[in-house]
C-alpha cells in the first residue's frame, strides 16, 4: 500500500475500533481547541478568573457575560472552564441560531438550552448580543420576542451559561441583570505578553528572547491571545526559527487590527 497509505489504514481501523468501542475517534488537529500554553493568567480581565472557575466548580450554576475584543480569550476561557469542570461544553454562534423564519429563532434558542441541559454541559452562545438587543429600540414585534425568548431560556437554565459580546452598550437592561457576573476582557498587559511570548519560546524550543526583543514585544499595542494562536498555527506551515522572526509575525497581527483604526503596531 506505500507507507502514507498503510498510515491512513492504521488510523482509520483504530478510530473506527474506538467509536465502536464507545470511545472518541482519533482527533486531528482542531483549530478550536485550547492551544497548548493556555493559562487564564493570560487573559487581561477586569476580575480573577481563576477564583471565578472556583466559585463554578461548587455552584455549578451561574450566568457570565464576557465582553471584549476579538482574540481576548472570551471562548478560550470558557472551553478552559469545561476542561477544569470536566464538563461537555456546547458553542452556539449567531449564524447557528438565526434563521429567516418568523419564529424558527426561538426555537433554535430553546433547542440549545435543552441540548446543553440534557447533556449536562455549559452552554456557550457568541455574539449573544444578536439576541439581547435593547428591545426599546425594536422596529419589529419579532424583535422584542426574540429577546423575551432568550431571557426565559436564562432564567429557567440551572447550569452555567455563557455569553460572549463586544458590543455590551446595546444590550438590554433586562438582560443585564439577568447576568450574575459581567466580565470585561481586554488586551494584553505589556507584562503579560512579555509572559507568554516567553512562554510560546519554550515550547517552540527557541532561545530566551533578548531584553530588546521584550522591548518592542511590550510595545506593541493591541496584542491579544488570538493573536500568538494565530502565528502558532501559521507555524505548522511557515516554521517560527527565532524570536526575531516571531515578534515580526506578531507585529504583523497588530498592523492588520490597526488598519481599521489608523494607528500603526507601535505605540
Amino acid at each position: 500500500l506505500g507507507e502514507m497509505t498503510t498510515s491512513a489504514a492504521i488510523e482509520k481501523l483504530i478510530s473506527g475500533t474506538l467509536e465502536a468501542q464507545g470511545h472518541q475517534a482519533i482527533r486531528k488537529y482542531d483549530s478550536t481547541a485550547l492551544p497548548e500554553v493556555y493559562d487564564p493568567a493570560f487573559i487581561a480581565a477586569d476580575a480573577n478568573l481563576a477564583h471565578i472557575a472556583e466559585g463554578l466548580m461548587v455552584s455549578r450554576s451561574g450566568r457570565l457575560c464576557l465582553d471584549g475584543p476579538p482574540g481576548t480569550g472570551k471562548t478560550a476561557f470558557a472551553r478552559w472552564l469545561a476542561e477544569r469542570m470536566s464538563l461537555p461544553i456546547v458553542i452556539k454562534r449567531a449564524s447557528d441560531l438565526m434563521s429567516k423564519w418568523v419564529g424558527e429563532n426561538e426555537q433554535n434558542i430553546a433547542r440549545a438550552f435543552r441540548e446543553a441541559d440534557q447533556g449536562g454541559a455549559i452552554l456557550l452562545i457568541d455574539e449573544v448580543d444578536s439576541f439581547l438587543q435593547d428591545r426599546r429600540g425594536a422596529q419589529h414585534g419579532w424583535e422584542a420576542t426574540l429577546v423575551n425568548e432568550m431571557l426565559t431560556q436564562m432564567e429557567s437554565f440551572s447550569g452555567i451559561f455563557i455569553g460572549t459580546t463586544n458590543l455590551m452598550t446595546g444590550l438590554d437592561q433586562a438582560a443585564l441583570r439577568r447576568f450574575d457576573l459581567k466580565v470585561k476582557f481586554d488586551f494584553l498587559r505589556p507584562e503579560q505578553s512579555c509572559e507568554l511570548f516567553q512562554r510560546y519560546c519554550q515550547q517552540l524550543t527557541l532561545p530566551a528572547p533578548t531584553s530588546a526583543v521584550l522591548a518592542q514585544l511590550s510595545r506593541l499595542s493591541h496584542l491579544t491571545p488570538g493573536d500568538f494562536a494565530a502565528v502558532i498555527r501559521q507555524h505548522r506551515f511557515r516554521p517560527i526559527c527565532s524570536t526575531e522572526s516571531f515578534l515580526v509575525a506578531l507585529t504583523g497581527e497588530c498592523e492588520i487590527k490597526a488598519l481599521g483604526r489608523g494607528a500603526i503596531g507601535f505605540m
